[in-house]
Protein backbone atom coordinates (compact mmCIF):
# COMPACT_ATOMS: atom_id res chain seq x y z
CA UNK A 1 0.00 0.00 0.00
CA UNK A 2 1.44 3.44 -0.94
CA UNK A 3 1.57 6.44 1.44
CA UNK A 4 -1.37 7.82 -0.38
CA UNK A 5 -3.46 4.98 0.04
CA UNK A 6 -2.80 4.67 3.83
CA UNK A 7 -3.58 8.07 4.09
CA UNK A 8 -7.16 7.53 2.69
CA UNK A 9 -7.55 5.23 4.95
CA UNK A 10 -10.93 6.16 7.28
CA UNK A 11 -10.80 6.55 11.05
CA UNK A 12 -12.54 3.80 12.64
CA UNK A 13 -14.76 5.01 15.87
CA UNK A 14 -16.45 1.97 17.76
CA UNK A 15 -19.13 2.46 20.71
CA UNK A 16 -21.66 -0.10 22.02
CA UNK A 17 -24.41 2.56 20.67
CA UNK A 18 -25.14 6.05 19.73
CA UNK A 19 -23.50 7.56 22.17
CA UNK A 20 -20.00 7.50 20.30
CA UNK A 21 -21.60 9.85 17.36
CA UNK A 22 -20.52 12.97 19.63
CA UNK A 23 -16.66 11.30 19.57
CA UNK A 24 -17.06 10.88 16.08
CA UNK A 25 -18.57 14.74 15.11
CA UNK A 26 -15.90 15.97 17.25
CA UNK A 27 -13.18 14.24 15.17
CA UNK A 28 -15.23 15.07 11.68
CA UNK A 29 -15.11 18.77 13.30
CA UNK A 30 -11.57 18.67 13.82
CA UNK A 31 -10.65 16.80 10.76
CA UNK A 32 -13.34 17.56 8.36
CA UNK A 33 -10.56 16.19 5.57
CA UNK A 34 -10.55 12.69 7.04
CA UNK A 35 -12.80 9.73 5.65
CA UNK A 36 -14.76 8.17 9.13
CA UNK A 37 -16.57 4.90 9.81
CA UNK A 38 -18.24 4.04 12.92
CA UNK A 39 -19.53 1.14 14.31
CA UNK A 40 -22.46 1.15 16.87
CA UNK A 41 -23.21 -2.51 18.37
CA UNK A 42 -26.76 -1.77 19.28
CA UNK A 43 -27.82 -5.12 19.33
CA UNK A 44 -26.00 -5.68 22.38
CA UNK A 45 -25.80 -2.55 24.35
CA UNK A 46 -25.95 -1.18 26.85
CA UNK A 47 -22.18 -3.10 27.68
CA UNK A 48 -22.36 -1.89 31.29
CA UNK A 49 -24.43 -4.60 32.64
CA UNK A 50 -22.08 -7.67 31.14
CA UNK A 51 -19.40 -9.27 32.52
CA UNK A 52 -15.89 -8.02 31.45
CA UNK A 53 -15.25 -11.34 29.43
CA UNK A 54 -18.31 -10.34 27.79
CA UNK A 55 -17.07 -6.66 27.25
CA UNK A 56 -13.59 -8.11 25.78
CA UNK A 57 -15.27 -10.74 23.86
CA UNK A 58 -18.04 -7.96 22.16
CA UNK A 59 -15.19 -5.50 21.59
CA UNK A 60 -12.75 -8.21 19.97
CA UNK A 61 -15.83 -9.05 17.54
CA UNK A 62 -17.31 -5.55 16.86
CA UNK A 63 -13.06 -4.24 15.99
CA UNK A 64 -12.27 -7.23 13.81
CA UNK A 65 -14.99 -5.57 11.46
CA UNK A 66 -13.69 -2.14 11.58
CA UNK A 67 -10.47 -3.48 10.96
CA UNK A 68 -11.55 -5.94 8.16
CA UNK A 69 -12.66 -2.40 6.74
CA UNK A 70 -9.31 -1.14 5.94
CA UNK A 71 -8.72 1.52 8.56
CA UNK A 72 -5.59 3.64 10.23
CA UNK A 73 -6.63 4.54 13.47
CA UNK A 74 -9.25 3.09 15.73
CA UNK A 75 -11.18 5.18 19.04
CA UNK A 76 -12.68 3.24 21.15
CA UNK A 77 -15.46 5.27 21.70
CA UNK A 78 -17.05 3.86 24.75
CA UNK A 79 -16.19 4.44 28.04
CA UNK A 80 -16.68 1.04 29.52
CA UNK A 81 -14.84 -0.79 26.89
CA UNK A 82 -12.12 1.83 26.96
CA UNK A 83 -11.96 0.50 31.04
CA UNK A 84 -11.97 -2.91 30.04
CA UNK A 85 -10.72 -4.09 26.71
CA UNK A 86 -8.00 -1.39 25.54
CA UNK A 87 -5.40 -3.79 26.29
CA UNK A 88 -6.54 -6.53 24.39
CA UNK A 89 -8.02 -4.16 21.61
CA UNK A 90 -4.67 -2.68 20.83
CA UNK A 91 -2.56 -6.09 20.51
CA UNK A 92 -5.47 -7.27 18.12
CA UNK A 93 -5.11 -4.04 16.17
CA UNK A 94 -1.27 -3.37 16.49
CA UNK A 95 0.44 -1.87 14.40
CA UNK A 96 -2.79 0.21 14.16
CA UNK A 97 -2.92 3.03 17.02
CA UNK A 98 -5.82 2.57 19.39
CA UNK A 99 -6.95 5.43 21.71
CA UNK A 100 -9.98 5.14 24.33
CA UNK A 101 -11.63 8.18 25.49
CA UNK A 102 -10.89 7.91 28.88
CA UNK A 103 -7.06 8.91 29.20
CA UNK A 104 -7.76 12.14 26.92
CA UNK A 105 -10.18 13.24 29.29
CA UNK A 106 -8.10 12.59 32.21
CA UNK A 107 -5.31 14.55 30.90
CA UNK A 108 -7.04 16.99 30.27
CA UNK A 109 -8.67 17.43 33.33
CA UNK A 110 -5.42 17.07 35.06
CA UNK A 111 -3.53 19.55 32.61
CA UNK A 112 -6.26 22.49 33.53
CA UNK A 113 -6.43 22.29 37.08
CA UNK A 114 -3.57 19.88 38.78
CA UNK A 115 -3.41 19.16 42.52
CA UNK A 116 -7.40 20.18 41.29
CA UNK A 117 -10.83 18.56 42.65
CA UNK A 118 -12.40 16.38 40.03
CA UNK A 119 -15.93 15.43 39.55
CA UNK A 120 -16.49 12.65 37.09
CA UNK A 121 -20.30 12.01 35.63
CA UNK A 122 -20.80 8.97 33.81
CA UNK A 123 -23.04 5.82 34.26
CA UNK A 124 -22.99 3.37 36.93
CA UNK A 125 -20.86 0.70 35.26
CA UNK A 126 -17.95 3.20 34.63
CA UNK A 127 -17.87 4.72 38.04
CA UNK A 128 -18.01 1.01 39.23
CA UNK A 129 -15.09 0.35 37.08
CA UNK A 130 -13.04 3.43 38.36
CA UNK A 131 -11.30 3.87 34.98
CA UNK A 132 -11.29 7.64 35.39
CA UNK A 133 -10.48 8.16 38.94
CA UNK A 134 -7.47 5.63 38.33
CA UNK A 135 -6.44 7.52 35.33
CA UNK A 136 -6.21 10.88 36.91
CA UNK A 137 -4.88 9.25 39.94
CA UNK A 138 -2.13 8.05 37.84
CA UNK A 139 -1.45 11.51 36.29
CA UNK A 140 -1.34 13.57 39.43
CA UNK A 141 -1.20 12.00 42.91
CA UNK A 142 -2.05 15.37 44.35
CA UNK A 143 -5.66 15.44 43.04
CA UNK A 144 -8.68 14.39 44.15
CA UNK A 145 -11.25 12.74 42.16
CA UNK A 146 -15.33 11.88 42.77
CA UNK A 147 -17.39 9.78 40.75
CA UNK A 148 -21.18 10.09 40.16
CA UNK A 149 -23.58 8.27 38.37
CA UNK A 150 -26.17 9.95 36.81
CA UNK A 151 -28.40 7.67 34.66
CA UNK A 152 -30.94 9.60 34.00
CA UNK A 153 -28.85 11.97 32.16
CA UNK A 154 -28.24 9.14 29.82
CA UNK A 155 -32.01 9.07 28.94
CA UNK A 156 -32.11 13.22 28.57
CA UNK A 157 -29.57 12.73 25.91
CA UNK A 158 -31.33 10.19 23.45
CA UNK A 159 -34.56 11.99 23.76
CA UNK A 160 -33.32 15.31 23.10
CA UNK A 161 -34.61 16.96 26.33
CA UNK A 162 -30.83 18.65 27.05
CA UNK A 163 -32.42 22.21 28.29
CA UNK A 164 -34.97 23.50 30.17
CA UNK A 165 -36.48 23.14 33.48
CA UNK A 166 -36.46 19.25 33.81
CA UNK A 167 -32.96 19.12 32.77
CA UNK A 168 -31.80 21.85 34.96
CA UNK A 169 -33.41 19.49 38.05
CA UNK A 170 -31.91 16.40 37.41
CA UNK A 171 -28.73 17.93 36.80
CA UNK A 172 -28.88 20.15 40.02
CA UNK A 173 -29.44 16.86 42.04
CA UNK A 174 -27.19 15.27 40.74
CA UNK A 175 -24.24 18.09 41.26
CA UNK A 176 -25.67 18.45 45.00
CA UNK A 177 -25.04 14.85 45.70
CA UNK A 178 -21.87 14.59 44.47
CA UNK A 179 -20.57 18.50 46.28
CA UNK A 180 -20.38 18.84 50.27
CA UNK A 181 -18.33 21.02 52.25
CA UNK A 182 -14.68 18.78 51.61
CA UNK A 183 -15.30 18.42 48.13
CA UNK A 184 -15.10 21.82 46.41
CA UNK A 185 -15.62 21.04 42.07
CA UNK A 186 -13.06 22.46 39.79
CA UNK A 187 -13.03 20.86 36.74
CA UNK A 188 -16.51 18.57 35.75
CA UNK A 189 -15.55 15.44 33.04
CA UNK A 190 -18.46 14.37 30.84
CA UNK A 191 -17.50 10.90 31.16
CA UNK A 192 -20.03 9.07 28.94
CA UNK A 193 -20.45 10.10 25.54
CA UNK A 194 -24.23 11.03 25.90
CA UNK A 195 -23.11 13.90 28.07
CA UNK A 196 -21.60 16.22 25.99
CA UNK A 197 -25.09 17.21 24.81
CA UNK A 198 -26.19 18.45 28.12
CA UNK A 199 -22.71 20.64 28.25
CA UNK A 200 -24.10 23.72 28.21
CA UNK A 201 -26.93 22.66 31.03
CA UNK A 202 -24.14 20.94 33.14
CA UNK A 203 -22.02 24.35 32.88
CA UNK A 204 -24.74 26.70 33.86
CA UNK A 205 -25.89 24.71 37.11
CA UNK A 206 -21.75 24.25 38.01
CA UNK A 207 -21.33 27.59 37.45
CA UNK A 208 -18.22 30.30 36.64
CA UNK A 209 -14.98 28.95 37.52
CA UNK A 210 -15.61 25.01 36.85
CA UNK A 211 -14.02 23.86 33.85
CA UNK A 212 -16.33 20.86 31.76
CA UNK A 213 -14.27 18.67 29.95
CA UNK A 214 -15.69 16.88 26.87
CA UNK A 215 -14.03 13.71 26.54
CA UNK A 216 -14.99 13.67 22.81
CA UNK A 217 -13.23 16.96 22.33
CA UNK A 218 -10.37 15.87 23.89
CA UNK A 219 -10.19 12.68 22.24
CA UNK A 220 -10.46 14.85 18.72
CA UNK A 221 -7.28 16.62 19.57
CA UNK A 222 -5.45 13.38 20.59
CA UNK A 223 -6.28 11.86 17.43
CA UNK A 224 -4.98 14.73 14.95
CA UNK A 225 -2.21 14.86 17.18
CA UNK A 226 -1.28 10.68 16.66
CA UNK A 227 -2.18 11.05 12.63
CA UNK A 228 -0.23 13.91 12.52
CA UNK A 229 2.79 12.78 14.22
CA UNK A 230 3.02 9.71 11.92
CA UNK A 231 2.22 11.85 8.83
CA UNK A 232 -1.12 10.36 8.04
CA UNK A 233 -3.40 12.97 7.65
CA UNK A 234 -5.63 13.08 4.86
CA UNK A 235 -4.82 16.17 2.25
CA UNK A 236 -7.04 15.22 -0.42
CA UNK A 237 -9.34 17.68 -2.13
CA UNK A 238 -11.78 14.83 -2.75
CA UNK A 239 -14.67 15.21 -0.22
CA UNK A 240 -14.83 12.80 2.90
CA UNK A 241 -16.21 9.81 3.41
CA UNK A 242 -18.59 8.78 6.39
CA UNK A 243 -20.09 5.47 6.76
CA UNK A 244 -22.32 4.22 9.92
CA UNK A 245 -22.72 0.97 10.95
CA UNK A 246 -24.99 -0.89 13.20
CA UNK A 247 -25.75 -4.61 14.68
CA UNK A 248 -29.40 -3.48 14.99
CA UNK A 249 -32.10 -1.11 14.93
CA UNK A 250 -31.38 0.98 12.30
CA UNK A 251 -34.51 3.12 12.15
CA UNK A 252 -33.72 3.94 16.00
CA UNK A 253 -30.42 4.84 15.56
CA UNK A 254 -30.93 7.22 12.81
CA UNK A 255 -33.51 8.82 14.74
CA UNK A 256 -31.54 9.22 17.79
CA UNK A 257 -28.12 9.11 16.13
CA UNK A 258 -28.92 12.41 14.11
CA UNK A 259 -29.31 14.21 17.73
CA UNK A 260 -26.13 13.58 18.51
CA UNK A 261 -23.97 13.68 15.07
CA UNK A 262 -25.44 17.48 15.27
CA UNK A 263 -27.55 16.73 11.51
CA UNK A 264 -30.76 14.17 10.73
CA UNK A 265 -30.17 10.73 9.70
CA UNK A 266 -32.15 8.07 7.75
CA UNK A 267 -32.56 4.98 8.14
CA UNK A 268 -30.99 4.28 4.60
CA UNK A 269 -27.71 5.89 5.93
CA UNK A 270 -27.20 2.94 8.36
CA UNK A 271 -25.35 -0.18 7.12
CA UNK A 272 -26.80 -3.26 9.06
CA UNK A 273 -24.07 -5.91 9.75
CA UNK A 274 -23.26 -9.23 11.76
CA UNK A 275 -20.34 -9.82 13.92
Amino acid sequence: MTDHDYKELPIGVFDSGVGGLTVLKAIREALPQENLIYLGDTARLPYGTKSPASIVRYAVQATKKLQDQGIKLLVIACNTASAVALDVLRDQMHPVPVLGVVEPGATAAVNARPGGSHLVLATEATVGLGAYRKAIERLDPEAKVREQACELLVSLAEEGWTNGSIADAIVRRYLAEAVDSEFTVDSIILGCTHFPLLRDTISCIAGEGVDVVDSAITTAAVVEKLLASAGHLRSSDEAATLRLLATDGATRFARVGGQFLGNSLQTSDIQLVDL
